[in-house]
């Protein structure tokens, strides 16, 4: 098959048909400001680093989409709190915001639209829009953003003890998240990643969120007005994906503990894949490791389409080496090619 652009080959193996080669998507967040050579807090500071970073990593490294993703907590940044940036990894958020019950009757809503901290996001997407290169967005789901909010042991309480307040947070976060995937879409992104880690059984039982987070996914689903990717960062989504189906959900990431085989067999055309290479243990590859795992990985899943590779976490981290990401990109190449052959 002749070579076709990014944007039709993405296509193709979302509708479980088999492009020239398999997608590769390599997840450049922070990352870029290694690449430039400038400090993390420094490169996020302005939308055309990260425009240049993304167009300069793609270029270099050859894979399939321009990935608009800052960093967590800047959506934490829009309801008026702190990040907490560091030397060689994502920004954390600081201080929670929400520290008593009364606090989620006084969370103020971000206006979306003219946040000085978004509005980096939708100039990066308007930049990067238009092109045969896909652009991606990224929102952290309503359902996982209170663990900056308010802390993780908190926020458990509160959906285990105050059902009522937790769905009075919901329904501020739900107006939240859905303006700013909406904004996202408007500026020029052609999916929205719904980044969701606490819909894994891995972290919450089933029950618990049959009752909570598939019903805030659900819902949100209804008001995106586009594509979604639904990422549990590298937890295992086999138990969950079957509650999350939904027409404008095209793909899904996996983690390392998921059978993609399994996956694609159980949801053949009705869901992709994106996966699995560990981002954890990445950073200790050897090149020839990162050519085997992308081989072997490429003979799982490939076939047949549906399949897009990929880290497990969403994140390449700062440390994985320049030889092995340039190996990983060289080895889709030459193994992904189909027909897929071994």
């Amino acid at each position: 098959m002749k070579n076709i652009t990014s944007r039709e080959r993405t296509l193709k193996a979302l509708s479980y048909k088999e492009p020239d080669k398999v997608p590769l998507f390599l997840a450049f967040t922070f990352y870029g400001a290694k690449e430039l050579g400038i400090t993390i807090k420094e490169y996020f500071s302005k939308s055309e680093n990260v425009v240049y970073a993304q167009r300069k990593l793609r270029e270099k490294y050859n894979h399939d989409f321009y990935y608009v993703f800052f960093y967590a907590s800047l959506e934490i940044e829009a309801f008026g709190g702190e990040s907490i940036f560091i030397d060689n990894g994502p920004p954390n958020a600081g201080e929670p915001i929400i520290k008593k019950l009364s606090d989620i009757d006084n969370l103020k809503i971000p206006d979306v639209r003219n946040s000085f901290v978004l509005k980096k996001v939708f100039e990066t997407e308007n930049a990067l829009k238009n092109t045969d290169i896909p652009v991606i967005g990224v929102i952290i789901s309503p359902f996982s953003l209170p663990i900056m909010q308010m802390g993780f042991d908190k926020y458990i309480e509160l959906i285990y003890f105050q059902r009522d307040y937790f769905w009075k947070l919901m329904r501020k976060n739900m107006d939240f998240s859905s303006n700013f995937a909406n904004t996202q879409l408007k500026a020029g992104a052609d999916i929205i990643v719904y980044f969701d880690p606490l819909l894994s059984t891995e972290m919450m039982p089933k029950k618990v969120l049959k009752e909570t987070g598939f019903l805030v996914a659900k819902e949100m689903f209804k008001k995106i007005a586009g594509p979604i990717a639904i990422h549990m960062a590298s937890a295992r989504v086999s138990d969950s994906v079957e509650d999350i189906i939904d027409p404008k959900v095209r793909v899904v990431s996996f983690g390392t503990d998921d059978d993609i085989e399994k996956l694609k067999e159980t949801f053949k055309g009705k869901i992709a894949f994106v996966g699995n290479l560990d981002g954890i243990s990445m950073k200790h590859w050897t090149v020839k490791e990162a050519k085997e795992k992308v081989k072997k990985l490429i003979l799982k899943g490939a076939k047949g389409g549906g399949f897009i590779i990929g880290d497990t976490h969403g994140e390449i981290p700062w440390y994985v080496s320049e030889e092995v990401l340039l190996s990983i990109s060289e080895s889709v190449q030459k193994y992904g090619t189909y027909p897929i052959r071994g």
